[in-house]
């Protein structure tokens, strides 16, 4: 990617042994000598962003984003520049499959699960350009609603064996959808669970030892589980302090664990627990300071962002592996990540918003 379409930035690091230094990730060659090769890196888009990040999705190398007025590509393979898809509509969360050539949403004032083919969105940047020679027309509308379903707060896409499911948290209910490929190539009802008596803000799905399926779920007091097979509901973790409305942040399976340990984030800490609901660890990981986003990423690692700082933490142990402290308090949010690249925004002062990108080297961590 182009140097202009950057900004490099200075951040005050503090890696676990508390060695203090700064990432300065500068063009020149005169200070690139002295970087080490595997340090990481945070760099700034200078795009300004009138609205409010609210999501993003890697498509290919490209970023869609979702604001509060519309859906946007940024071009991460040239210039930087960004193209306007759709406007007047609000984007809330996005996940990408690019084997189904769709883009999973919740958007728009009714929060619906709608469901937008690339193909579609590619004919738009095409049309923008002025290159559309060659290309075959996409004659089917350019999107489809995944039921009637209004309200969603929160969806996570599952894969199991050759199954994608798509488990999304309403303001009563959880539905489960599973995608049927061509010739249906739509997701179609799996599961319904109905009447809950807490609201889900975050939900997922797990496998235990590769048999039985179960959705996981986070609401203000405390997290849940449904078996699908008995349907039964019954609580996984509650917090000591129960008088106070919890925020759930993020439901991880650990890996390794045959879909049944769990690290639950909420508040400003987390507990491993099993999916029955027993304390799986003497360890409680505590961030330090209320986090406004917390998200499980590709190197094995939670990271949480408060408005002075950002921790990274071993997912198996809660071990603080590195701090990078913000030069001016600023509200941050994640929004995805891939391999070693996570992205996230920030909203500044007089409603802008700015995208960062994050590079971590998984094997250099330890030479922070």
């Amino acid at each position: 990617m182009p140097v202009r379409a950057q900004m490099y930035l200075r951040f005050r690091y503090i890696n676990s042994h508390c060695l203090q230094g700064i990432v300065n990730v500068n063009p020149s060659s005169q200070n690139g000598s002295h970087l080490e090769s595997d340090a990481p890196e945070i760099r700034k888009y200078k795009k300004k962003f009138s609205g409010e990040i609210l999501c993003a999705a890697l498509w290919g190398v490209n970023l869609l984003i979702g604001t509060d007025g519309g859906l946007m590509l940024l071009d991460r393979s040239g210039q930087g520049k960004v193209y306007q898809l759709i406007s007047r509509r609000r984007f809330e969360q996005m996940t990408v499959l690019e084997g189904q050539n769709i883009l999973i949403t919740i958007s728009g004032r009714k929060r619906r699960i709608r469901v937008y083919y690339l193909s579609w969105l590619k004919q738009k940047i095409l049309r923008t350009e002025g290159s559309t020679s060659g290309v075959p027309t996409e004659k089917r509308n350019g999107w489809v609603n995944v039921g009637d379903l209004q309200g969603a707060i929160h969806f996570k896409i599952v894969r199991y064996e050759r199954i994608k499911f798509l488990v999304v948290g309403l303001e009563n209910s959880i539905e489960i959808y599973a995608w049927a490929p061509k010739p249906y190539h739509k997701f179609m009802s799996f599961k319904s669970f109905g009447s809950l008596s807490h609201l889900p803000l975050i939900v997922d799905l797990t496998v235990e030892e590769n048999a039985r399926l179960k959705v996981l779920y986070g609401s203000h007091e405390g997290f849940h589980a449904i078996d699908l097979d008995s349907a039964a509901i019954y609580d996984i973790y509650t917090p000591p302090n129960p008088q106070q409305n919890m925020v759930p942040h993020c439901i991880v399976v650990l890996p390794n664990s045959n879909g049944m340990q769990l690290l639950l984030c909420y508040d400003n800490e987390g507990v491993y627990v099993n999916t029955y609901g027993k304390l799986s660890k003497n360890v409680v990981l505590q961030w330090g300071e209320m986090p406004s986003s917390v998200a499980y990423i590709s190197t094995g690692q939670i990271m949480g962002w408060g408005n002075k700082a950002i921790e990274i933490r071993s997912v198996d142990t809660g071990h603080l592996d590195g701090v990078f402290m913000h030069k001016k308090a600023q509200k941050l949010k994640f929004l995805c990540e891939r391999n070693d690249k996570v992205f996230f925004s920030s909203a500044k002062g007089g409603g802008s918003c700015q995208i960062y990108f994050m590079t971590l080297n998984k094997p250099g961590l330890s030479n922070w």
